[in-house]
């Protein structure tokens, strides 16, 4: 018997009590010569005689005593192994870096084995790699299909003492190996079963249409129930292909009840119905657009309905046109490849500018928060409605972290004048210092998204809060905000601002230097007018010449110094041109005080490269990938940088981008491109 095994258990008893009975005999001998000498000797000699026979037995019978053990327990494997081999379960043995090296005869079938493999299993299961073989964890699960049928394979370690098939009589000493267990089980119909369950489920949705009122104004009054009724029978139509209930609630709004597994197929062809209502035209001047919600995914139909109306208010938030899906932890976005049509009414602006005039009475601190990095736009919004706090003689400070060459000659402008106090700008410290001893009102301009603000801290901190932005909305958003004014048909916040400083009070009068700064929101954001411009925009640019901004200064102000305008230079002489259409560019190592603006100008000015559709710029900076993406028409780069987690609008959009290179981001988005390309999203 090899001395790498030992018995154990009940066989080492049975073994070892002869040997250990010659201690009772010997007690035994000893005792006897107190009571006779002759008596003494004679146990003494029965004890040699005992002990002798007891060790001679043991010493020669243990070997022949573990080979019939060994043999019986081989014999005993046998069995179990025969059993395995017809176990219906397919099954298979692994060494430890995964080889195969037993199969039994379900495995073979079902992996078309023909002859005996003793090649790694990952030939055969290209899913099971070695990293997913188990190594500290004691089991790995994974899902593979083959031939059509789906599998849960299973692999646990078996350690080598553990495939002793008596353990309790013979160990192994010594020993660390292990083999690995693999069984495969057949769920196939469990998930099938799971897919119709989950196809069947009711889910909710909500139709509403965009701009039913100011298409209805560009159609002659007698054709203008024939258009309803166009719209309506294109709507019943669609939903009607898909076994879907639609009840009309109001005249622009729509109830639809279907099944998750229509659903699915509305999804594979991009929601059809978008477009078709868009096309319909029997002389509308002015298109039809819809905004779809659909919630699902809970078994609660109250849950999904809830699900249906967070969708509907975010497809409207981003401007409509667009439908979006719900469910307990995803939201998927779908259309929305057109720009936003201005609604000539102000009707929404006058009930906001009265509503934040209230607000701001009943306030006796207010603070004034942009996004991080705060751009033109951002400050001049700010400034704006710090002259509203200041007509009705409020405290108020804006937020200014950090002073970026874009501000600063705004800045220096309204400081330089003697009517705007240094003090009235604060740190984000500072900020929440104030907010933690007063009770403040913040109000949030240029941004809608918690993690985007200048000091998400403040949003705990500071309540009633006031939302004014233009960006499209998206999943995160401020909860909390009192009253919320986002348009993303607006050209920037500094226009909405303008709006509402007509309604707010005719008390309100700007500085020319404040109605500078407003005028400059408007140009930056619009590229000089050039993007994103309606009938309102230069109506607030009109309203804000008559306060005295001035033209020739505002121009003054954003001229570029040598360096930034090299620098520039330098970002657009060495772009890529990714498929004939997408430049793409790196901000170089440059230093400059503000390489954020100089990588968003640099985008602007790709578009003017003939055949270009979208320009994106990478810039690093403090640890992060700024990227800023820029179209003229077709391509909505909105969509694009929701993908890789930022937003924005269709023509101009970006992200910001952590814990990552701008080599691997700009594979994110060259993959990001490549994929909306082959779904014909782009």
């Amino acid at each position: 018997m090899s001395g790498n095994f030992r018995f154990k258990g009940q066989i080492h008893t049975y073994i070892m009590w002869p040997v250990w009975m010659t201690l009772f005999v010997a007690i035994f001998a000893a005792a006897m010569y107190f009571v006779d000498i002759r008596a003494g000797v004679s146990a003494t000699v029965f004890f040699v005689i005992y002990s002798g026979v007891a060790y001679f037995l043991y010493f020669r019978d243990r070997g022949k005593v573990a080979k019939d053990l060994v043999s019986f327990a081989t014999q005993y494997g046998q069995v179990q192994k025969q059993l395995l081999k017809d176990l219906e379960v397919p099954y298979a043995l692994l060494d430890e870096s995964g080889k195969v090296i037993w199969t039994n005869d379900a495995f073979d079938q079902t992996m078309h084995i023909t002859k005996k493999f003793s090649k790694n299993i990952s030939n055969l299961i290209p899913e099971i790699t070695n990293e997913k073989l188990p190594g500290m964890e004691h089991e790995t699960e994974i899902v593979i299909t083959v031939d059509e049928h789906d599998f849960r394979a299973s692999m646990n370690k078996v350690p080598m003492d553990a495939l002793m098939d008596a353990p309790e009589n013979v160990e192994a000493v010594d020993y660390d190996s292990y083999l690995i267990a693999l069984y495969m089980f057949d769920v196939t119909e469990v998930n099938s079963l799971t897919r119709q369950l989950e196809e069947q489920k009711t889910v909710c949705g909500l139709i509403y249409m965009d701009n039913y009122d100011e298409a209805l104004e560009s159609v002659d009054e007698a054709r203008r129930s024939l258009v309803v009724a166009l719209i309506d029978r294109q709507i019943n139509k669609y939903f009607s292909k898909v076994d879907a209930i639609v009840k009309k609630m109001e005249k622009d709004k729509f109830l639809v009840v279907m099944k998750r597994k229509e659903l699915d197929n509305m999804i594979d062809n991009r929601f059809g119905i978008l477009e078709e209502v868009k096309n319909a035209n029997i002389g509308n001047e002015l298109s039809f657009t819809l905004s779809i919600g659909f919630g699902a995914g809970s078994d609660s139909f109250m849950q999904n309905y809830e699900y249906a109306r967070t969708a509907i208010d975010l497809a409207l938030g981003r401007g409509g046109d667009q439908a979006i899906i719900k469910t307990d932890d995803e939201i998927s976005y779908f259309g929305g490849k057109r720009e936003v049509t201005a609604k000539n009414t102000r009707v929404k602006a006058r009930v906001k500018a009265h509503a934040l005039r209230e607000i701001i009475e009943s306030s006796d601190q207010i603070i004034i928060m942009g996004h991080k990095i705060l751009d033109v736009d951002a400050f001049g919004s700010s400034i704006g409605i710090f002259r509203v706090a200041r007509t009705f003689n409020k405290k108020v400070n804006i937020v200014v972290d950090e002073v970026t060459t874009s501000i600063r000659p705004m800045l220096e402008m309204v400081t330089r004048d003697g009517a705007h106090d240094n003090s009235i700008f604060v740190s984000k410290d500072e900020a929440i210092e104030i907010a933690s001893n007063n009770e403040c009102t913040l109000v949030v301009v240029d941004v809608n998204r918690p993690s985007f603000t200048g000091c998400p801290e403040l949003l705990e901190l500071c309540q009633p809060i006031v939302v004014l932005d233009h960006h499209r909305q998206g999943a995160e958003k401020i909860e909390k905000a009192t009253l919320s004014y986002i348009e993303p048909y607006a050209s920037s916040a500094s226009e909405m601002v303008s709006e509402v400083l007509q309604y707010i009070s005719d008390h309100v009068k700007l500085m020319p230097d404040e109605a500078d700064c407003l005028y400059s929101g408007m140009m930056i954001d619009t590229n000089n007018f050039m993007t994103k411009t309606g009938v309102r925009t230069f109506e607030a640019a009109a309203y804000l010449r008559r306060n005295g901004a001035d033209i020739t200064r505002v121009r003054k102000m954003f001229r570029d110094d040598a360096v930034s305008y090299m620098a520039k230079a330098e970002i657009v002489r060495s772009a890529e041109i990714y498929d004939n259409a997408f430049a793409i560019a790196i901000t170089p190592d440059t230093i400059v005080d503000s390489p954020t603006i100089i990588g968003a100008e640099a985008a602007n000015e790709l578009l003017n490269i003939n055949g270009i559709r979208a320009s994106f710029v990478f810039t690093l900076y403090q640890d992060e990938v700024y990227i800023s993406a820029r179209s003229i028409d077709d391509v909505n780069v909105q969509v694009i940088m929701e993908k890789l987690g930022g937003g924005g609008h269709m023509n101009v959009a970006g992200a910001q981008l952590r814990d990552i290179t701008i080599d691997e981001a700009k594979k994110s988005l060259i993959s990001v491109i490549s994929e909306m390309k082959g779904k014909g999203e782009l």
